[in-house]
């Protein structure tokens, strides 16, 4: 395993920076990055943008908002937060696994005296308080396992920029986005910083792979590259916000490995558009899907056979074909 330094805290370049490393670098090795954003909120792939975050108070406090490549739901980062990116290859697995590649980060932490737990489906929690979210996304056998771990985040700001869904908040019990989430530093030795606790992390890192830590050094070209994918995909409203097709038809539901919103509009009975939204992980692209099912009669003998279980649990994770048969048709 090598590590990338990345001392940018524009968020924009900073997803782009992760991109390339995860789609372009040579593949026989492994690599860590550990970087910091400057306050953003960076929404899921699948995510609807302008329902998840507020855009008022975004706005007048100069928040950026950027779309990552992996699934999931919206996070908040600011200077207090410590993104961790970890890149491997795959083999023969293909399939989300947040236990696997946690392992790592999760022994750094415990190796720094801090009693912390992957929970429930992509957290990692002290104490049974968040501070971290975890995202993957699978490309060629290689997997990009991120996350955030919440140093010295201000709080208050992180429950005001985000709209969490309400189903979310009930689900576990608790009142606010503010009363499930804490930070790592009241756990750490007084006057440690972000930068101390980088350093250290990363030293644990490679003391939990049995490795010597080694620097990866891009080159010219390579940053070039980072720049164009930063100029031409994070930069743009497109990529950011996109747009939701209008639809005579809308549906949500929550399950065990996350929330699925769909729109479809529907014309003279043929799917004319679809979007599906949500915080799932899938391996598969679900456009892939969206695409599949445009020109199809709305029905449901002609949907249940455009698609088969197996790639619906590619596109979302474990659901059923009847599930997915009930969110198109209720």
């Amino acid at each position: 395993m090598k590590y990338i330094e990345n001392f940018s805290n524009d968020p924009r370049y900073n997803l782009a920076f992760e991109e390339y490393c995860f789609k372009y670098l040579p593949t026989d090795e492994d690599y860590v990055i550990l970087w910091i954003n400057g306050p953003a909120i960076i929404v899921g792939k699948n995510q609807n943008t302008l329902e998840e975050v507020n855009g008022e108070y975004v706005k007048e406090n100069g928040i950026q908002v950027v779309r990552r490549i992996t699934g999931g739901g919206a996070v908040y980062h600011d200077l207090g937060n410590l993104n961790f990116s970890i890149i491997k290859n795959t083999g023969d697995n293909k399939k989300i696994d947040f236990k696997k590649y946690n392992i790592p980060i999760l022994n750094a932490l415990k190796r720094l005296d801090i009693e912390c737990e992957l929970s429930g489906r992509n957290d990692m929690t002290i104490n049974g308080k968040k501070f971290s979210g975890i995202a993957q996304s699978i490309w060629r056998n290689r997997v990009l396992n991120h996350g955030t771990l919440l140093f010295d985040t201000e709080l208050d700001v992180l429950s005001k920029a985000l709209n969490v869904k309400q189903d979310k908040i009930v689900s576990k019990g608790i009142k606010s986005v503010r009363s499930r989430v804490t930070n790592i530093k009241p756990f750490l030795p007084e006057g440690d910083t972000i930068e101390d606790f980088r350093e250290v992390l990363l030293k644990y890192i490679f003391e939990f792979e049995n490795e010597i830590p080694q620097k990866y050094e891009l080159s010219d070209k390579q940053n070039m590259e980072i720049n164009k994918l930063f100029e031409e995909k994070y930069s743009t409203w497109d990529w950011n916000y996109g747009s939701s097709p209008q639809f005579n038809y809308k549906n949500y539901k929550k399950f065990p490995f996350g929330g699925i919103e769909v729109r479809l509009h529907i014309k003279d009975g043929i799917i004319d558009e679809c979007k599906f939204f949500g915080d799932f992980f899938g391996s598969e692209n679900v456009e892939k899907l969206e695409e599949t099912l445009i020109g199809k009669n709305y029905n449901e003998e002609s949907i249940k056979s455009a698609v088969s279980e197996k790639e619906l649990k590619q596109y979302f994770g474990d659901i059923e074909k009847e599930e997915f048969n009930n969110l198109l048709f209720e």
